[in-house]
């Protein structure tokens, strides 16, 4: 994602194929409206068959209207994807970034996953396509759990998963913000009281900041 190199398309199609070779069944293939380089990674697995049927690709994409239509752009022509959208929730990232309160980045986020509901179904009208959806609070570790919690139970209002079409929800600890024993509590606290728990897949996502990202995997998971 931010490497001091970053991969050229070669070295990006050796590494999707050793994944896929491994037996990845889900695989993250970038941000495709970051950069025309990573927009042109994915349409050339898309294009070139690159992707098996039984390997779901996934997206990554700020809940902005431009980058979304961008990222559609980017995905026809595939089967089985996973748009994976998110912002910054943060008391931090809320003052300093976006100079809003709490309702002005739920604001964000619900209108992030209308837009991408309506080119859902646009899509899979068209062309039969298989779109799951993940939503990440940003920043979930320096977020005041309640507020990371309502967030998410206000994009699940909009996406309505069910038990048999569950959304992923993405707990970052960015910047590993939090110590591994902090986070999961957070985590435990989230998984016990949001809404329709039956109804959503829980992903942990560590950073390594302070070096500590395996500890904080295994407490949050525990």
């Amino acid at each position: 994602q931010a490497l001091v190199d970053p991969m050229n398309l070669e070295e990006k199609l050796l590494f999707f194929q050793t994944l896929v070779d491994i037996g990845f069944k889900e695989i993250e293939v970038g941000f495709p409206s970051a950069s025309e380089t990573e927009y042109e990674i994915l349409r050339t697995l898309i294009e070139k068959n690159f992707i098996p049927d039984d390997v779901t690709i996934q997206v990554l994409v700020q809940a902005r209207e431009h980058l979304i239509r961008k990222t559609f752009e980017a995905i026809r022509g595939a089967k089985n994807v996973i748009v994976h959208f998110y912002n910054s929730t943060s008391t931090l990232q809320r003052k300093v970034v976006f100079k809003t309160d709490m309702q002005g980045v739920i604001n964000i986020a619900v209108e992030g996953a209308k837009l991408i509901k309506k080119l859902t179904d646009e899509e899979t009208a068209k062309s039969g396509i298989n779109i799951r959806y993940e939503y990440s609070p940003e920043s979930f570790s320096g977020t005041e759990i309640e507020n990371s919690i309502l967030i998410c139970e206000k994009v699940m209002e909009v996406l309505e998963p069910t038990p048999e079409h569950k959304l992923i929800l993405n707990l970052p600890n960015t910047v590993e913000l939090a110590t591994p024993n902090c986070y999961a509590d957070q985590i435990e606290y989230f998984s016990r009281h949001i809404k329709n728990r039956d109804s959503i897949i829980l992903s942990i996502h560590p950073h390594n900041d302070r070096g500590t990202a395996i500890a904080a995997t295994e407490l949050g998971i525990m």
